[in-house]
């Protein structure tokens, strides 16, 4: 019955082959749409994250999210250094800066101001260059997307200069860091540095980087910097989510990637329904044969869910597979690289398949067992 079953399927290639691609297009939109969504999302919090050795930020407890930061005064970090549980504390500058190029060209660029002598904070892969070349005078380091972004088309080149600020900075490497949520090029030097770097104000430090003792819970040194010193101290995971909730809740990319997905659900469960209830209507003659051969409702029942578990495997293969082309393709291109598809995406699109196929499958079932047998010997 499952070979005259899946023969009954392929048997009207044009009806077939819709409902594959019913199925294969709300797979390939759904998967490739939660999974630009999730990288969106992630790139939000990426300096976070690239910060490897900084277990707690510490700021002020107006901060909504990374890249809106009023100033700490230079006491807070001694503040913070004397909480108990702190094995280590130091200040970074995070803001953005205007780069003059020498053709007179203009870039925003993101400026990271590193502390000066541990350069904590620091890009953990070099591409060019060393980390310790940032030591130098007037040095930066920029990522390489930023570079692209700064001189297109030209290869890698140390010693380059241009100006911030009406002061001279030398490219002594180049670094791989997380694409940012604005595509723009992201600069680290050394605090010192960078304070030359911005207009001037009166308190520059935005962050203060801290790694808790061993031993420490990361919460519990959190909780007690925030008690003793009246600032927000978040650990990395706490700030991650903070920042990627503010943008779930303030900004229309929630929305506006849910209609999409509801979308490619909505259209592959009208076509895979539609289509595969006109397949069993234009073979209600072959099952009312099975019926009046003895064949019962739950063997018919059966038949019918081999038929859209098939068609649910093929499209689900072809949609996923053409999704992961998509970000293999375009991982090399700036403002689309680091986006890729990832095991709970695939699993979830995979729910939502087999909702879709299932959804086909009751309209069918249900036609035919209500179907009398004596259909057969109509005209």
């Amino acid at each position: 019955m499952n070979w005259l079953a899946l023969r009954m399927l392929v048997g009207d290639r044009g009806k077939f082959l819709g409902l594959v691609f019913g199925v294969m297009f709300s797979t390939l939109l759904m998967s490739q749409q939660v999974s630009v969504f999730i990288g969106i999302m992630r790139r939000t919090a990426s300096q976070i994250l690239d910060v490897r050795d900084a277990d707690i930020w510490v700021m002020d407890d107006k901060v909504r999210h990374i890249d809106e930061v009023p100033g700490l005064v230079d006491t807070d970090l001694l503040r913070v250094r004397g909480v108990p549980g702190v094995e280590w504390a130091v200040g970074m500058y995070k803001g953005q800066a205007r780069a003059r190029l020498p053709d007179g060209n203009q870039r925003i660029v993101i400026l990271q101001g590193l502390d000066d002598p541990s350069l904590a904070g620091a890009p953990s892969e070099m591409l060019a260059g060393q980390l310790g070349d940032l030591r130098r005078p007037n040095a930066v380091i920029v990522d390489k997307s930023g570079y692209q972004y700064m001189w297109p088309g030209e290869e890698i080149k140390l010693g380059r200069e241009f100006e911030m600020n009406e002061r001279r900075a030398v490219l002594v490497g180049v670094c791989k860091s997380s694409p940012p949520f604005v595509t723009l090029p992201v600069l680290y030097t050394r605090y010192s540095e960078a304070l030359h770097y911005v207009p001037r104000e009166r308190h520059l430090m935005t962050y203060i980087l801290v790694h808790a003792a061993a031993g420490q819970a990361h919460e519990a040194v959190a909780q007690r910097i925030g008690q003793q010193t009246g600032l927000m101290a978040l650990t990395k995971s706490g700030f991650v989510s903070k920042t990627i909730l503010y943008f779930l809740s303030s900004t229309g990319i929630p929305v506006n990637f849910s209609i999409t997905i509801a979308l490619g659900f909505i259209v592959g469960a009208a076509v895979a329904g539609q289509t595969f209830y006109l397949f069993t209507v234009e073979n209600l003659k072959q099952f009312g044969s099975l019926k009046a051969m003895g064949v019962r409702n739950r063997r018919l029942v059966r038949m019918i869910l081999l038929q859209a578990l098939c068609v649910g495997l093929l499209g689900y293969g072809l949609g996923v597979g053409l999704s992961a082309l998509f970000f293999e393709v375009t991982n090399q291109i700036p403002h689309l690289a680091g986006l890729h598809l990832s095991w709970y995406v695939l699993t979830g699109v995979a729910v939502a398949v087999l909702a879709i196929v299932a959804f086909a499958a009751m309209l069918s079932i249900r036609r035919v067992l209500v179907l009398e047998p004596a259909v057969v010997f109509r005209g």
